[in-house]
């Protein structure tokens, strides 16, 4: 049976899609791996410790995949701490963009929750993408890099590249213009070019603002920090990471001497990092050495980029 060729719209919105992501987005943010000492995994990166697709597990253990994470500490052979997690899309419509919206950050959202390092949650978008469907992005506190639609547009007109189409074309005639679109994008540096020219459209110091701001917000230490054990003793605030250590290292001392009455009244805790930008990492019912681990985690961030700046 001959296989269904897929509809014209839908294969030239994967073109610019997979353009968008492999030469802008990952550009953008690989500038910012490197500048911060970070690894960068994409789809578009060969890697032996996974498969085809990025996959991070959530709390639940459910498995999610992403475009884009920054890990601290990561290579080709093992997985490091994620620090920031991104997707990415193009839309020439407007149609369903609060779907789109909602759909991206309900991915995006289990992973702040999940590790206590996560510190960005990010789309970078392009194309008709509503006010409201932006906006439903913001208040869930996941930064948006937002590329209005003509200036894609602009960018493959340069090269005599037409992506854009009136609604009321023909299937027979998208097909026509998709072939083109192939065509045309298979000569040699036209999607590196292509992408070079959208940055000068966008303005350097457009780019530049937004990878200040995700270096920013990704090198943030916490501001404080809360202790509690889970029967919801008042919260202990600590404002210094090694005070946070030394009280947990001492009811992990005080767990492993006392009597089983105390290790009932013990055995769980909640911790909190609480960040200047409003958004506080806290997991409940955890073991102290979990709480510690997750500690570490937070941590071993904080050395790097004192590390770096040194």
């Amino acid at each position: 049976m001959k296989e269904k060729m897929s509809s014209g719209g839908h294969k030239l919105g994967q073109i610019i899609g997979d353009w968008f992501e492999e030469y802008f987005a990952m550009n953008i943010l690989q500038e910012i791996a490197d500048d911060l000492d970070l690894y960068l995994d994409s789809r578009f990166i060969k890697r032996d410790c996974r498969g085809e697709k990025i996959i991070w597990k959530d709390l639940d253990g459910n498995g999610v995949d992403y475009d884009f994470v920054l890990e601290l500490n990561g290579d080709n052979e093992k997985f490091g701490t994620p620090l920031a997690f991104f997707e990415t899309f193009w839309r020439r419509g407007a149609r369903h963009s609060k779907d789109k919206a909602r759909d991206d950050s309900g991915k995006l959202l289990p992973m702040r929750a999940t590790y206590p390092t996560s510190r960005i949650l990010g789309i970078i978008s392009a194309g008709d993408f509503t006010k409201p469907a932006q906006e439903l992005v913001k208040s869930r506190s996941i930064d948006l890099f937002y590329i209005p639609k003509q200036k894609i547009i602009n960018a493959w007109k340069k090269h005599n590249v037409i992506i854009d189409y009136p609604d009321t074309l023909n299937e027979n005639n998208k097909q026509k213009l998709v072939l083109q679109v192939i065509k045309k994008v298979n000569e040699v540096h036209i999607l590196a070019d292509t992408a070079c020219e959208l940055e000068k459209i966008i303005g350097k110091s457009v780019i530049d603002n937004y990878q200040s701001r995700i270096k920013s917000m990704i090198s943030a230490p916490p501001i404080s920090y809360g202790i509690a054990n889970n029967f919801r003793e008042e919260v202990k605030e600590f404002e210094d990471f090694s005070e946070v250590t030394s009280h947990l290292e001492n009811l992990n001392h005080l767990k492993n001497i006392a009597s089983s009455n105390f290790l009932d009244y013990k055995h769980s805790i909640h911790y909190q990092a609480i960040y200047s930008d409003g958004n506080i990492f806290e997991r409940d019912d955890i073991s102290i050495m979990k709480a510690i681990e997750l500690h570490k985690q937070i941590g071993n961030t904080l050395n790097h980029f004192r590390n770096l700046d040194t």
